[in-house]
């Protein structure tokens, strides 16, 4: 699927108020319901029917699910019943646990809760079988409509459902964030970082528990209380693991919510404990610190009821905090903030955020092991000029994010291995080469390369200028990209490829010499061979010519120049205006075409007789044009081959375009800020 270039300019983020609304209507979920309730119907969401594409893309349903709405299946449906709480997400027969332990995570704030789920919705006087939830999607809030069919089987919700047999809210979420990725199997796996970044806008951070800091009780605690989202995990060493019982009763790679943290006094001493839930709502740690373990015993009935401690099998726990760090493997936070949890400030955050594209031939040159591409990847500039207050600094969170996979399932697409690196900046502008990154370190990276959603973290830079280049860690690979800059203090961000600039020599006048050369004459004779005694070459002739002598010219690959490319040569050469060459507008066209072969030949590195379209860039910078990622990747589609090379017919095609169209341009003294509407196909 093609990827074409993304305004990448700074944007302003976005806020859950200004949800857009995204029905294929047109309408929002206020002007549905109340359409539905003056025509007195049960609205149906065309946009995600109750069949099977919503529920599958790549298997039938295991068993004849039915789509009812909660009306059918019990008799006094509430959208929430005592409040949203944790013990309302159960798992049902989707692999999605990663969602529910965000959603889990997600009731523990109201007002964050408030955010993603509309509170005034209900099955009452004015139900119109209508519900609506918001989501953020790459700096925009999105206000998702659906129906309340859900699917059963047997009268049973098959997927996620609420303890309470008659509460609705959480299954109408998961059909919600369903439609917004496509169907529900393309929940099937995921990372919780990704939900919770979904329902909140925030910055993710994750942590290796065996290598986490020292106060990271401190760094979990202070995450709770500003209402971050927490998440954890076992990891497995083969997916034959995945969903194993541990003989404590956990379960690896399985997405647990950490949904509080306390001490309490145990034989005299202060015990750190952790509480985690299994969005299962079942299947508990065993160990010491469980719900039946002795260790209660010994513990004050006041502190057990003030930590909610209960012998229930509904899946949430406590254990001591040693444990935990000795049996789980990864947390991921969601800081709805980007205030390091290890500092006690509260901080103003400037955000900005640059959309792009990682497209095959032009703008996927992969990471840094890939040197002959690396260079070609988006470029933006990063000003850091303030430091932090008292420090010699600068604070800011790089996040990478690659943009819709989970939607795109349906067509074999997956999480993309994705990183960026930075450099420190040369001081010129423009685009830069392959020499720069040839000999020069980067500053700093992402941790690592990895194939989740989105990459973020944390660096501290002197004041100065620098360049993040985005990639995925191998080539050719096409996604769209979200970056998002967070800075303690105000950082300027650019892209590289903003303008387009065009510097072409003046036409030549050829005046005659006093005594023709050798050279020269053997021209004049092929001219008056060719185009006979009017002196004068036609498109047909002109086409004759050229492919005889480029044919046979070595070092080239070419195939065939066309009639219309021929006529574009002739709208680009001919002053007079009669729709032939003259031997002195041809004398000036072939040492046009000399120059242009030369500079092919030049950046056929290989010496294949084709260029690399990753190379395109430069020689078209070699010939007078600079061009940013979107006209580039426009060439590149056109032009290029399935191989992502360019031959001499192709190379010679283009640059007549690019030329027609500048001299269209300065006839009309347009100045080009960034955009040509350029006809690139031939």
């Amino acid at each position: 699927m093609p990827y074409l270039y993304q305004d990448s300019k700074p944007r302003p983020t976005a806020l859950p108020g200004n949800a857009r609304a995204t029905h294929s209507s047109g309408k929002t979920y206020t002007e549905l319901k109340q359409e539905c309730l003056r025509r007195g119907v049960l609205f149906e969401d065309p946009d995600f029917p109750a069949c099977s594409s919503s529920l599958f893309f790549s298997e039938k349903p295991p068993i004849p699910f039915i789509w009812r709405r909660p009306g059918e299946i019990v008799k006094d449906p509430k959208f929430i019943l005592g409040g949203a709480t944790r013990t309302d997400i159960c798992q049902g027969d989707l692999g999605d646990c990663w969602l529910l332990a965000a959603i889990a995570s997600l009731t523990l704030s109201e007002k964050t809760l408030a955010r993603v789920v509309p509170l005034d919705q209900n099955f009452g006087p004015d139900y119109a079988g209508i519900f609506h939830f918001q989501f953020w999607q790459h700096n925009e809030w999105l206000d998702v409509v659906i129906d309340d069919r859900l699917p059963t089987f047997k009268g049973r919700l098959v997927f996620l459902h609420s303890a309470e047999c008659n509460e609705f809210w959480s299954a109408l979420l998961e059909k919600a964030y369903a439609k917004l990725n496509g169907s529900y199997e393309a929940l099937k796996g995921g990372s919780t970082i990704e939900a919770m970044e979904d329902f909140t806008g925030g910055i993710g951070e994750m942590y290796e528990v065996k290598r986490a800091p020292d106060n990271f009780y401190e760094i979990l605690e202070k995450a709770l209380k500003r209402c971050s989202m927490v998440g954890c995990s076992i990891d497995t060493i083969s997916a034959a693991e995945t969903e194993a019982k541990t003989p404590f009763g956990l379960i690896k790679g399985h997405a647990y919510s950490v949904t509080g943290l306390d001490e309490v006094s145990y034989r005299g001493q202060r015990v750190q404990l952790i509480r985690i839930r299994n969005p299962w709502g079942q299947v508990e740690w065993n160990g010491p610190w469980s719900d039946n373990s002795l260790e209660w015993r010994s513990v004050n009935p006041s502190e057990q009821r003030r930590l909610s401690q209960a012998a229930k099998d509904d899946g949430e726990f406590w254990m001591k905090f040693e444990d935990f760090k000795v049996h789980f493997d990864k947390v991921e936070i969601c800081n709805l903030s980007p205030d390091a949890l290890e500092d006690s400030t509260a901080h103003k955050w400037e955000v900005t955020i640059h959309q792009g594209s990682w497209v095959r031939g032009s703008t996927a040159g992969g990471c840094r092991n890939y040197l002959e591409t690396f260079w070609t990847n988006p470029q933006i500039k990063l000003h850091l000029t303030e430091k932090d207050d008292g420090q010699d600094d600068c604070t800011f969170i790089a996040a990478l994010m690659q943009k819709d996979r989970r939607k795109l399932k349906k067509f074999g697409a997956e999480m993309l291995t994705i990183g960026y690196s930075i450099y420190e900046s040369p001081g010129r502008d423009g685009h830069l080469g392959k020499d720069f990154f040839r000999y020069h370190p980067s500053k700093a990276r992402s941790k690592t390369y990895i194939n989740l959603r989105e990459v973020s973290n944390r660096f501290k830079l002197p004041p100065g200028d620098y360049i993040l280049v985005p990639t995925t860690f191998e080539p050719h690979q096409e996604a769209d990209f979200c970056l998002r800059i967070f800075s303690e203090k105000k950082a300027i961000t650019e892209d590289l490829d903003e303008n387009v600039a065009i510097d072409l020599p003046e036409p030549l006048n050829p005046t005659p010499s006093p005594q023709e050369t050798e050279e020269e004459k053997q021209f004049r004779e092929l001219f008056e061979q060719i185009s006979g005694k009017d002196m004068e070459m036609s498109a047909e002739e002109l086409q004759y010519v050229l492919n005889a002598v480029l044919k046979r010219t070595k070092n080239i690959k070419f195939k065939n120049l066309s009639i219309i490319s021929c006529r574009n040569i002739i709208s680009l050469m001919d002053t007079n205006g009669n729709g032939k060459l003259e031997f002195s507008e041809f004398k000036v066209f072939w040492e046009k075409m000399k120059k242009w072969l030369n500079i092919f030949l030049q950046f056929d590195f290989d010496k294949s007789g084709s260029m690399s379209s990753y190379e395109l860039r430069s020689a078209l910078k070699a010939a007078g044009y600079q061009l940013n990622n979107y006209l580039l990747q426009l060439i590149v589609l056109r032009y290029s081959d399935e191989r992502f090379q360019i031959e001499f017919d192709d190379f010679l095609n283009c640059l007549i375009r690019l030329e027609n169209a500048s001299r269209v341009f300065q006839a009309l003294s347009v100045k080009s800020k960034g955009f040509i509407n350029l006809n690139i196909g031939e």
